[in-house]
């Protein structure tokens, strides 16, 4: 059976008829990771999946008062690229169901330009 990573720290894949957006259709293990290190911890201990759906606005933090640091779904895309230049991986099947319109197309256009390498 195939594997679809489910990045998204709000949306149940399962409700809502979210499934309608995996890259890799319904007929799959669905493994839903919320944040940024779950998205790697997930693939270092597992490999690659079949399939990858992005959110973009995955997650907020604070290191001290004065220092923010965000990760996001490109962040996570961004490490997807290394890790695939890194390891001799291909990219697996992709799409990006995020809400945010500049984050999606961000996520999409690195993917896409990795691609045609």
């Amino acid at each position: 059976m195939k594997t679809l990573l489910w990045l998204d720290d709000c949306r149940d894949p399962m409700k809502n008829d979210w499934m309608t957006f995996s890259c890799i259709g319904n007929n799959c293990e669905v493994v839903w990771v919320k944040t940024y290190r779950g998205f790697v911890e997930y693939i270092e201990q597992n490999g690659m999946p079949d399939g990858i759906n992005f959110d973009h606005d995955i997650e907020n933090f604070h290191i001290t008062k004065s220092t923010y640091v965000e990760k996001t779904g490109m962040t996570c895309a961004l490490w997807l690229v290394d890790y695939c230049m890194d390891n001799n991986v291909e990219l697996p099947k992709w799409y990006t169901h995020s809400a945010n319109p500049v984050g999606k197309k961000n996520i999409d256009r690195l993917l896409t330009n990795f691609m045609k390498r």
